[in-house]
Order: C-alpha cells, then sequence, then structure tokens
C-alpha cells in the first residue's frame, strides 16, 4: 500500500531531483535526502525571519544532534518532490523537526525523519541557549509563516 497524504500545516519546499542526485540507476542517493531536509529546515528558519548569518556573527551555529529517517519509495531523476519541515518539539538548547519528502503533485510519501537540531556555540561547539528570537518562534507555533499563505 502507498501512503498518499493530504497537505499539512507545514513549511513546504518543492525541489527537483537532478542528475548529481541519483545514482547509475537514476534513483536518488539515501543520503541526499538529508541535503533535502537541511534545506527545507534552513528556508523554514528564514521563512520566519530568523537570519542565519548574524547568528554566525553572534557565534551561534546549530548541528543535527539526532536523527530518525524511514524511506518508503525512491525518489528518481526529474521528480518533482516537496520537503516539509515542521517543528514539533523543542528544549533549552534543541529542537525537533518532523520532516516528509514527498512526490508531488501526488503526494505520495518517500521518505519521513524526525530531526533533532542542537543550538552550539561556534567556536567551541558546546551546548548554548536557542536565540531568543528562535525561542519565541517556537513558543507560538501557530505565528509560523507557511508559504502557501
Amino acid at each position: 500500500m502507498t501512503d498518499r497524504l493530504p497537505p499539512e500545516p507545514a513549511f513546504e519546499l518543492p525541489l527537483r531531483v537532478y542528475i548529481e542526485d541519483t545514482d547509475a540507476g537514476g534513483i536518488v542517493f539515501h543520503a541526499k535526502y538529508l541535503h533535502y531536509m537541511e534545506r527545507a529546515r534552513t528556508e523554514w528558519v528564514r521563512s520566519n525571519g530568523v537570519e542565519l548569518r548574524a547568528g554566525l556573527q553572534e557565534n551561534v551555529s546549530y548541528v543535527v544532534q539526532r536523527l530518525s529517517i524511514h524511506y518508503s519509495l525512491p525518489a528518481r531523476l526529474d521528480d518533482q518532490i516537496v520537503v516539509t519541515a515542521e517543528p514539533v518539539g523543542h528544549g533549552r538548547v534543541w529542537m525537533d523537526f518532523r520532516q516528509r519528502v514527498l512526490k508531488h503533485p501526488e503526494r505520495t510519501l518517500l521518505a519521513e525523519a524526525t530531526v533533532r537540531v542542537a543550538c552550539v556555540s561556534l567556536d567551541s561547539g558546546k551546548p548554548r541557549r536557542l536565540p531568543d528570537n528562535l525561542a519565541e518562534l517556537l513558543q507560538n507555533p501557530f505565528n509560523f509563516h507557511h508559504p502557501s499563505e
């Protein structure tokens, strides 16, 4: 059975699969899904007005601390896909995202993951509090910017 998912209230980033993303058989290499998800999380942050470059100047960086991924179906060369990023939890120094890669326009589930991103000091790599603007955003999930709005 194939999972076909309806639109959801998560941030969505449309992408296309290029040859550089695939193996010799035209199937997306498993690690490329992580690249897609990274882009979606980054664009979610930007779409909500958080400046990543400013954070770097303030000694703030983010690292993936934990990742669990399930691959359902392969994406293939030239497929149009949508990658979602939905914050589902946070703590003082971390935030959790639920992410999906869907084939477009059918919205067939290709892969899904839960990703924990930790905030660290750029110079030491040690955990640090999330910046106030990001922490405030995560406190008020109904204020998230969704590109379909």
